[in-house]
């Protein structure tokens, strides 16, 4: 049970609370996927304006929208919506504070008023019940949203995202017990000079994923990323528990996650972890992916194209 704990500590929830959620930090590069990023005809949801976050229109089709996770640019999500513009409108969400993302809030509070904005775009934008992906970070956020505002999400699919993260500090850690842990965090965060920063999250995203590339995503959007942001996002993640609004929720959710007997979090482990989390939620669907680390749609690319295919039917 101690080595348990300490693993889960550790490995899996530094990985999940950086980039999406987990320990220090975040990031990668835009530079990593630009030529199909100019393959796009691509919008701005010109009639939707927001400090909290800006959403970018691709394609044509039934409504997806794409949430990064903590740290994250959408630039995340541009091999699937890329491949999905064919047959779907694809609203890729890009945080602000994150990736070179201007922010103005100080140092919080974050996640609230954006899956409030979130909401308030999909009814904006005139969208029916669109389906939402969300990483990490941005799958609390789906799951946020899906429970404050039902009518607003037709389907949500999280990716390697929990309802609760700071349980895994501990079977009996509520919110309000994490709260120190989370201000340590943020103080660090904020502390850090530039290269202890980096350094942070070069080692970081070793945990994060197997990719190299990916790897350097991530360092680079960490670093491009307002810190005061970053220590108000890690703070709502750690101390933001969904799982009391599981059992009401309506919304056909799937939940995605990162197995790796090789330097991630063993199947049989990240199974149970994801099992105990979502027991509440009525008919949720667990897809466990193996050979990954908490960026599925980098480390295995294929698997998770046909995952989210077989969701968006």
């Amino acid at each position: 049970m101690l080595h348990h704990r300490h693993f889960v500590g550790r490995s899996t929830l530094r990985a999940l609370f950086l980039a999406s959620a987990a320990a220090l930090a975040i990031g990668g590069v835009v530079a990593a996927i630009p030529a199909q990023a100019e393959t796009l005809p691509a919008t701005q949801a010109a009639a939707f304006t927001s400090d909290r976050l800006s959403v970018e229109v691709v394609g044509s089709g039934p409504d997806v929208i794409l949430i990064p996770g903590l740290a994250s640019s959408r630039e995340v999500w541009r091999p699937l919506a890329t491949r999905l513009s064919a047959t779907h409108r694809v609203h890729l969400v890009q945080l602000a504070g994150f990736a070179g993302e201007p922010w103005s809030h100080g140092d919080g509070p974050f996640v609230a008023p954006e899956v409030e904005e979130l909401a308030r775009y999909i009814a904006e934008a005139g969208l029916e019940q669109p389906a939402v992906i969300g990483h990490s970070m941005g799958g609390l956020s789906g799951l946020l949203l899906a429970q404050s505002h039902p009518d607003r999400v037709g389907r949500l699919m999280v990716v390697d995202a929990l309802p609760f993260y700071s349980a895994m500090f501990g079977p009996t850690v509520t919110a309000e017990a994490a709260r120190p842990f989370a201000a340590q965090a943020a103080a660090g965060i904020l502390a850090a000079d530039e290269a202890s920063f980096r350094a942070q999250q070069a080692q970081t995203a070793a945990s994060l994923a197997r990719d190299p590339a990916m790897r350097e995503n991530i360092v680079d959007w960490s670093m491009a990323s307002d810190r005061h942001a970053f220590a108000a996002a890690m703070t709502d993640v750690m101390t933001t528990d969904a799982r009391p609004g599981l059992a009401a929720m309506t919304t056909p959710v799937t939940a995605l996650y990162a197995a790796d007997a090789d330097g991630g979090p063993p199947p049989a482990m990240a199974q149970a972890m994801w099992e105990s989390q979502y027991a509440a939620l009525p008919n949720v669907e667990l897809v466990g992916v193996n050979d990954s680390r908490h960026f599925i749609m980098a480390d295995q690319p294929e698997r998770f194209d046909e995952i989210v295919d077989a969701f968006l039917k």
